[in-house]
């Protein structure tokens, strides 16, 4: 099967960061655009274990898993970046700013995970990440990872 440059598929995500059902929450990257932007995308399924607590009868996407989705989809550009692929790198969160939540995402729902590069310095990264459905703006935030080998 051939790549498609700038994306990454289910199968290579797992291959650049740790992160396993049930707490991947992405299903594909595309337009990566190294060392600056990415957009992840999260199918949104009524399956998922957290919506059986929130909220029954009326299903919505915890907003802290949004900002989680947006993480792992800046972690893909990273590793796809530093050519990391297969290293094993792990991405910590070390902050979390400017955080808006402003619309409900819920079953059925395609989350796009719109993400940018703000600065970075070693192995430091700074972003700004959007939630979106559709046109819909449906998260905001910005944050800073380091990313590590576990090694």
């Amino acid at each position: 099967m051939t790549e498609t440059p700038g994306t990454a598929d289910l199968a290579k995500i797992m291959r650049m960061i740790p992160h396993r059902a049930p707490f991947l929450f992405i299903d594909r990257v595309r337009d990566i655009v190294n060392g600056e932007s990415a957009v992840g995308i999260k199918n949104v399924t009524a399956n998922e274990p957290h919506f059986a607590g929130h909220f029954p009868g009326q299903p919505i996407m915890p907003g802290v898993l949004i900002v989680e989705a947006m993480a792992q989809s800046a972690a893909v550009m990273v590793v796809e970046t530093l050519g990391m692929i297969d290293k094993g790198m792990l991405v910590y969160f070390m902050t979390v700013d400017k955080t808006r939540f402003r619309s409900p995402v819920t079953p059925g729902d395609v989350l796009e995970l719109h993400v940018t590069v703000l600065r970075h310095k070693g192995n430091v990264w700074r972003f700004t990440g959007r939630g979106m459905v559709g046109d819909r703006l449906c998260a905001e935030a910005e944050f800073s990872a380091m990313i590590v080998d576990p090694d």
